[in-house]
C-alpha cells in the first residue's frame, strides 16, 4: 500500500513524520487514481461525521459536491460498501451505515488477536530506523497528551497503528485491520475525548512502543492486549449509559 508523508510538530520544535496511507492503491503503482482519491474523500467525510448515520448518499449530490462523474461516485460507494461504511438498500440507493456500540465492542474484540500479532511481528522485524521513528512518535504522544491536544493525540495514535502494521509485514492482518478500524472509527474518536481516557491510553501506547523498540515480541503482544482490553471496557461502558 502506498503512502504520502506529512509532518506534525511534536511541540518541542521538531516534527514527526506521519505516513498517510492511500487505500485502494496497489504497491508499486504510480499513485492513487481519481476514483481512489474520491473514495478517500467520501470515506474521510463519513468518519468525520459530515454525513450522519443512516443519511442517504445520493449519487447526483455527491457528484456535484466532489466535482466527480456519477460513475466514479458509484464506484466509490461500492468500495465503501465493501468496507462496511456504506450500506445499499433495495430501490433506495446507498446510505451511511450506523455502527452500534455492540458492534464496536465486537470489532475491538476481533482486533485483539490481529493487533497483538502485528505488534509481535513489529518487535521481531524492527530496524534501527524503525526504532528511531518510534522514539520520535513516543515523545510526540507524551507531549500531545500533556498539553491536552487530543485531536493531535488521536492522529498520532493512528500513525502508531499504521507503523506497527507496516513493520509487521503481515499483509492479511493489515487488510483485515484497516477494514475493521474504518468501521469503528467514529466510536474510537469519541472515546478519545472521555475524561481521563487519553492519559490512560497514552501510557498503554507508550508501553507498546517500549516493547517494540526493545525488540521483545512477548511484551509487545501483552501490552497490545492490555490496551485493547481497556478499549473494550471503555466502549462497553458507553453501552451501559
Amino acid at each position: 500500500m502506498s503512502s504520502s508523508v506529512r509532518h506534525v510538530d511534536d511541540g518541542a520544535g521538531s516534527a514527526v513524520k506521519l505516513e498517510q496511507e492511500q487505500p485502494g492503491t496497489p504497491a508499486g503503482t504510480a499513485g492513487p487514481t481519481p476514483v481512489d482519491e474520491l473514495t478517500e474523500r467520501i470515506r474521510n467525510a463519513i468518519l468525520a461525521g459530515e454525513f450522519a448515520s443512516h443519511q442517504r448518499l445520493i449519487e447526483a449530490d455527491l457528484s456535484a459536491r466532489y466535482d466527480a462523474t456519477r460513475a466514479a461516485v458509484r464506484s466509490a460507494l461500492l468500495t465503501l460498501t465493501g468496507e462496511g461504511l456504506v450500506e445499499r438498500q433495495p430501490n433506495r440507493g446507498a446510505r451511511v451505515r450506523a455502527i452500534t456500540v455492540r458492534e464496536a465492542v465486537e470489532i475491538a474484540e476481533v482486533r485483539v488477536g490481529l493487533e497483538s500479532l502485528c505488534a509481535r511481528k513489529a518487535a521481531e522485524h524492527a530496524t534501527d530506523d524503525d526504532v528511531a521513528g518510534l522514539l520520535e512518535l513516543r515523545a510526540a504522544i507524551a507531549d500531545a497528551v500533556a498539553a491536552g491536544r487530543l485531536l493531535e493525540y488521536g492522529e498520532l495514535n493512528r500513525e502508531l497503528d499504521r507503523r506497527l502494521r507496516r513493520m509487521s509485514g503481515h499483509d492479511t492482518a493489515t487488510q483485515l485491520l484497516e477494514r475493521l478500524l474504518a468501521q469503528s472509527a467514529r466510536h474510537q474518536f469519541r472515546l478519545a475525548f472521555h475524561p481521563g481516557r487519553a492519559a490512560v491510553s497514552a501510557l498503554e501506547h507508550i508501553a507498546i512502543i517500549d516493547a517494540v523498540i526493545a525488540r521483545e515480541p512477548d511484551s509487545a503482544e501483552a501490552a497490545t492486549r492490555t490496551h485493547l482490553q481497556g478499549v473494550i471496557e471503555a466502549l462497553a461502558s458507553q453501552r451501559e449509559h
